[in-house]
């Protein structure tokens, strides 16, 4: 099975950006020509692609399934095992944040909730707490919009990464408008107490 020059490159490339994304060079490779193939492969369909081992081919598909980043398939006839990326790129994104939630932001919200439990007993440490608190807030802000992404259907996402700087002027406008009344409520309330004030 030999590699079409447009796929060679996508394969090599996710190969390369795997470690900076905290996965390896073989399992980079092995998901970007699962994501790109036009059908499902076996270990020795990628193996060959590849040039990989079969030890190596099958140790990144287990780290792949690890991730619910790939689907498990068997055809008629054939005994073997055959896998497939999600063809939905919104289901690979949803699932890639849902896996890093757990494997990465739920340890780091549970030490910080216990540290904000303690009760802190020098400067130094009313500091380093105060510092936590900043970072659990956002974190916590950020995975409660996180679970609401991961609630939405696939186009309601795609409209609402299309909105992008409209979501900005729209909360500025809501800020102008806040200003604006809140403005007029206080000029009321001088008139009012001025009212009051000469009878």
């Amino acid at each position: 099975m030999n590699l079409a020059p447009l796929t060679q490159r996508f394969v090599l490339h996710f190969g390369e950006m795997g470690s900076r994304w905290g996965i390896n060079r073989t399992v980079g490779q092995i998901y970007a020509l699962l994501y790109v193939s036009p059908r499902a492969l076996n270990a020795d369909d990628i193996g060959e692609a590849l040039a990989f081992s079969r030890s190596n081919v099958s140790m990144g598909l287990k780290e792949l399934q690890s991730w619910n980043l790939v689907r498990l398939q068997h055809l008629p006839g054939d005994r073997r095992e055959y896998f497939q990326a999600p063809e939905d790129v919104w289901a690979i994104f949803r699932t890639l944040a849902e896996e890093r939630r757990k494997r990465e932001i739920d340890p780091t919200l549970s030490m910080l909730r216990e540290a904000l439990m303690e009760q802190p007993t020098n400067e130094d440490d009313i500091h380093a707490q105060a510092r936590m608190k900043q970072m659990h807030d956002l974190v916590e802000l950020m995975t409660g919009w996180l679970a609401e992404v991961q609630k939405m259907d696939s186009a309601t996402l795609i409209s609402l990464m299309k909105m992008g700087t409209q979501v900005q002027k729209l909360l500025e406008l809501k800020d102008k408008v806040k200003a604006s009344f809140g403005g007029r409520s206080t000029e009321s309330s001088a008139i009012a107490n001025k009212t009051t004030e000469e009878s």
